[in-house]
Formats: structure tokens, sequence, C-alpha cells
């Protein structure tokens, strides 16, 4: 920094091309007392000092200048920081990759009214500036070329592992394990597979699935029987029980559906040259008064009929047993596509891109949601590439393949709407307020709140990455006023009081509930 009445600069980064490279940076900036100065720097953070007095800063652009024979090196900037005469000391955030050697602006949180002719407002393009001649420059919102690398590793892993997924009817109830299938599936949110193994077959894990598995946002209160699934009190009564009737828990709102029939006349694929297979079934639930949410008939299609039976779990024990497989292939589809890729993935990647390119970097809302889009565009970009592209996975190994995932996107996006998005009223409208031991319910609502309340954003994704940034972290520090500091302190206690709570109920359960748990809730969707 630069000090006895000198205008200093502090820049802060990494580079990327080797170990030890340098980077040459300057910097040129604009105050209120309408002059203008430049500095220059030959090092990632080093103080460079000029003694105009220029008031106080309002914009600053940087220029990184060309090492040795390397036009292409990145270079990351974090901020920049600016010492007046006056000892008034102005930040500059950054947090973008670089490539080449231009200029690009930079801001100061107090900026908002001057900022939006200054900033670029397609960060992925080339910038240019008129008059100058200079090598490419582009803006990169945080991807590193290694997390690219960590994307194919993961899918190399996946390859390497083709028979843990295999499926081959069990030889009793309580089948060992396949070799390996702990490494697959570990982590502190997965479900213990140890506890999968010995429950899988069970009615009320089947049930529990649909509140606190994957996928806890299908299930809906049924309230009368859908006319294409007529189940008949004869049919349900061994499963209610003589003090009551398939009406009489209609009526009371213990009564409960899951309806699959966005997977209806979806187009399926080949895998390994055989024609695959997607049911859009309809299965009756009932919470018991213990709590248990069991299943209590099935249709594996919507038009019932001789060649769509009922089943129930009276049927034989395998019958029974494939018609809830079957229901399970249905819920990973529409999992899949809908509740990820399409809310997860797709509705981010929309709010990533306007983010980027029609908020400048100063405007509040930019430094709200910038962090809550960190590898959103990036991770899709991957997806899109390594997925769902012609001869991906999607192709390879998933029932839909592309064809029928594009169907079964534009069905989902045709039937979406802004309250199933905003959680207190997607519970309200499916009817699950009162749904007991709905653990989902309970921590989102809790973790909804905070973020309501400390005007926040967030993804509720929950899969740990190596580059994995918790709900609530903000390394990155795009707010540098006191006041929405506070906001995020506050809301940083909030977070981990939630985290005590479920801590403390999660002991008193035979299987935890880890997918809200806020330290496992990524800040973005990122993987």
């Amino acid at each position: 920094m630069g000090g006895g009445g000198a205008v200093g600069m502090g820049v802060r980064g990494a580079w990327w091309l080797g170990s030890g490279m340098e980077i040459g940076a300057g910097m040129w900036a604009v105050g209120m007392g309408e002059q203008e100065m430049g500095l220059g720097s030959r090092d990632r953070e080093r103080g460079a000092g000029d003694k105009r007095a220029l008031g106080p800063i309002l914009l600053i652009r940087l220029h990184k200048e060309p090492y040795s024979f390397f036009p292409e090196n990145m270079w990351y900037c974090n901020t920049v920081r600016v010492t007046s005469p006056e000892g008034n000391t102005y930040c500059f955030p950054c947090y973008r990759w670089i490539q080449g050697c231009a200029r690009t602006p930079g801001f100061s949180s107090a900026l908002l009214l001057l900022g939006g002719s200054w900033i670029s407002p397609r960060p992925w393009c080339e910038l240019s500036l008129p008059g100058e001649t200079h090598c490419p420059v582009y803006l990169r919102p945080g991807l590193h070329p290694r997390h690219v690398d960590d994307f194919k590793s993961s899918l190399a892993t996946w390859g390497e592992n083709p028979g843990v997924l295999s499926c081959s009817p069990p030889c009793s109830n309580h089948q060992t394990p396949p070799p390996g299938i702990g490494v697959l599936f570990k982590g502190p949110v997965c479900v213990s597979p140890e506890y999968v193994t010995k429950h899988w077959q069970e009615d009320a894990f089947f049930g529990y699935q649909y509140l606190n598995g994957f996928n806890p946002v299908l299930i809906r209160k049924c309230t009368a029987l859908p006319e294409n699934f007529p189940v008949t009190q004869e049919m349900v009564a061994g499963s209610l029980g003589e003090s009551t009737s398939l009406q009489e828990e209609l009526q009371r709102g213990s009564i409960y559906i899951a309806d699959y029939k966005l997977l209806e006349d979806i187009p399926t694929t080949k895998v390994n040259g055989h024609q695959q297979y997607i049911a859009a079934p309809l299965c009756l639930l009932h919470q018991k008064p213990s709590g248990e949410v069991v299943p209590l008939a099935i249709q594996l299609s919507q038009h019932p009929g001789p060649d769509s039976p009922i089943f129930l779990p009276s049927d034989s024990e395998w019958l029974w047993t494939l018609a809830k497989t079957w229901v399970r292939n249905s819920e990973f589809h529409l999992h899949e596509v809908t509740s990820h890729l399409l809310r997860a993935h797709l509705l981010a990647e929309v709010f990533a891109v306007a983010t980027q390119r029609q908020l400048p970097m100063c405007h509040p809302l930019y430094k709200l949601l910038i962090p809550h889009v960190r590898f959103s565009i990036h991770i899709d970009v991957l997806a899109r590439t390594f997925l769902i592209s012609p001869g991906g996975v999607f192709d390879r190994a998933i029932a839909t393949g592309r064809r029928g995932l594009a169907v079964l996107l534009r069905k989902a996006l045709e039937n979406l709407t802004y309250r199933t998005l905003c959680l207190p009223d997607d519970i309200q409208e499916r009817g699950v307020a009162s749904l007991r031991n709905y653990y989902y319910r309970d921590d989102g609502l809790k973790i909804w709140a905070a973020i309501e309340s400390d005007f926040d954003a967030s993804a509720f994704t929950t899969l740990p990455i190596p580059f994995q940034r918790p709900l609530g972290t903000y390394p990155d520090e795009h707010f540098t006023e006191h006041g929405p500091k506070q906001l995020m302190a506050a809301f940083q206690d909030r977070l981990a009081e939630i985290s005590q709570e479920i801590e403390e109920r999660n002991r008193s359960l035979s299987l935890s509930y880890n997918y809200m748990y806020p330290p496992n809730i990524e800040n973005s969707t990122a993987i």
C-alpha cells in the first residue's frame, strides 16, 4: 500500500500456467475530483504509489500485461484495494479469471448510479476498448481449468465400477451388498448402504423415501381417488385393518398419492442393444397411526384395465416387490430430469446468465446472487458435453436417451409454476403441512425462513464435492459494507442453530436425515 500522501494500489489474486509465474498488472483510476491516473505493478500483490489526489475513488480499470512469451496465461484477480492520500481505503471486488492482456473495468460498492455503462454485458465475450489494440481478454466467472479434469475423473470413476449398479434377484432379504457399494455411496448425506440392504424390501422404507428420500417433492394429499385409479375398499381392507375404511381415511387426511403422469408416452431408447421401458404409475399411500407411510396400491400405467392391474401388498412377495421396483425406477427418471436437471440446473442457469449479462458488478443484486450461481454455467456446459450430448451418458445408460429427455423436459416445464419453486407454497399446495416425520419439510422451512429473513439466496443442492462451499460461506468478499456483513453474520448464526437442532433430532432416529443439514447444502448448483 502506498503511504506518505500517495495513492496506493494492492492487487490480490492467483494465476494459472506454471508455478512461480509473475503477473504484470496496472490500474487506471477515476475520482470525484475529475482526475485520472495510472499505476503499475509487476507482482500479484505489491504496492505502487502516485501522489496525485483524486478525491473519493469511483472507478478503476485493471491492466494485465503479458508475461514473457505466454500470451494466454490466466490470472484470477480477487480484489484491488486503493489507499488515498487521506488514508481512506477503497475495496474493488473482482473474483474473475482474466485471460490474455487487456483492461477490464472494476467497481467500488458506491458506484451503483454510474455502474451500468462501464461493465461488459457478456463476460464470456472478448472485451475491446475504443482506439486500443491488445490481445483478447476473457472474463470467466470462477471455473478453474482443473475443475474440468475433476469432472472427467468423476465420470471415469463411475465407468470403472459398471457392476456396482447391476441388478440381480437377491438370494434373501438381507443380501450382502455388492463389493464397492459402500465406496460408491459414501459421504455424510447418503443413506447407509447397510441400512438399505437390510430394509429395502420393507413397505415402511418404501414409503419413507417419499418423505425423506432423494425426491421428497412428489407426494401429495389425496382427498378423492382419481377416476383412472379405481382402488376399492375390498382391495385395501387388509392393509387398513378392521377399525377403519378407505373412505374414512380419505376424510381424515391420511391418504396420499404419487402420480407419475409426466412419464406417460415418453419415448425410450436401446441400451446395449436392448429396448428400454418406463412406467407412468400411480401409487396410493397411507400414513398409519404410528407415523409410518406405507403403500396401499400400485397401478403401473395411467389407464386401468385387464392389461394394467392394481398391485397390492397382499400379492405374492416378488410380484409386489417388482411393482414397487417399477415405481422406484419411475421415481429416478422423474427426479433426475425434473427436480434435478430442470429445477436445480437449468433454471439456476437462467439466473446465472442474467446476473452475468445484465447486472454490473457493483449492483447489490449482483453481489447477492453471484456466490449462489458459482460454477452453475460451467457445470451445465460440462453436462451438455458429457451427459446429455449425442452418445453421452443418457444415450448409453438411461432409458429415455436424449430424445426422451427432451420430451420429458418440455412436459415438466409446461407444468412448472412459480409456487412449486417456493417451498412454503409448495408444501401447502400439496397438502403435506401435517404429514408426520417429514424432515425434508421441517428442515427446509427453517432454512427457507433464515434465507428470507436475511435477504439471502440459495440453491438446495446437497452433493459434497472437492471445491464445495457450504451454504452461508462467503470467502469472496463482494460486500464490503457493514450492513450486509451484519446480515451475513446473522444468517450464519441461524444456520448454526439449525444445524444443532438437526443434530439433536437425528440422535433419536434410527436413520439420520442429513440432506438439509446446512453444512451439506451447496451455496450454489455446482455438480
